[in-house]
């Protein structure tokens, strides 16, 4: 099947799909490596734990149909996920604070397999500034204008104190970033063009917490 970035002129995803889309493609990878070549909604079902009807609603997105009796064709389903996903195009990326955090998304060569590729690092722990982590150089956060005009990136990775979180995206905004993957616990103001993705560790930490704690007291 040949998707030639079809997905573009398809209608807005709902974001609860655009989040399943993932954990499809990570068990069809999975299925593949088993040997499998065909995979029904019912069998997507039973690995993901996702109803085979809302399987099937949310592949109609990528206008991929299966065979009857047969399924979907594993191959075909993992390339047009990829590409409707965008993790066959390289994003590149400047991250903002190479703490505890920041230095293991550094050091995380999976992120590149999902189309996310780190080019340079900023922070102002002179311990830092001038070295390299993984190949990736650390640059002096006051650097970061000069920087924007030697690489092409338009996506700041935000991983600093909660403290100047505020004040970093600021820079990064008027410095030309389009889009902010927010790793801070803080809920950043952006203006309504820059494209923000809240990952807070904390607020998931804290859910989970609350229903452990639930579920100790049925």
């Amino acid at each position: 099947m040949n998707s030639n970035n079809e997905h573009k002129f398809f209608g807005k995803v709902p974001e609860p799909t655009l989040r399943r889309l993932p954990w499809y493609l990570s068990n069809l990878k999975l299925l593949r490596k088993k040997g499998e070549q065909y995979v029904s909604s019912t069998q997507l079902s039973k690995e993901t734990n996702i109803d085979a009807s809302q399987i099937a609603k949310d592949l109609s997105f990528v206008r991929v149909t299966g065979r009857t009796r047969v399924g979907y064709e594993v191959d075909t389903l993992i390339t047009v996920l990829e590409d409707f996903l965008g993790f066959t195009r390289i994003h590149k990326a400047f991250l903002f604070g190479v703490g505890s955090l920041g230095g293991a998304l550094l050091r995380d060569m999976g992120l590149e397999h999902f189309g996310l590729q780190i080019v340079a690092a900023f922070d102002v722990n002179p311990c830092l500034v001038g070295t390299t982590l993984c190949g990736i150089p650390i640059y002096h956060t006051d650097e970061f204008e000069q920087k924007m005009r030697e690489y092409d990136v338009n996506i700041g990775v935000l991983t600093v104190p909660i403290e100047i979180a505020q004040a970093v995206t600021d820079k990064m905004v008027a410095g030309g970033i389009k889009a902010v993957w927010n790793f801070t616990p803080f809920r950043i103001r952006v203006p309504e063009s820059i494209v923000v993705q809240n990952t807070s560790l904390y607020a998931h930490l804290a859910l989970m917490f609350n229903r452990l704690n639930f579920n100790d007291i049925k």
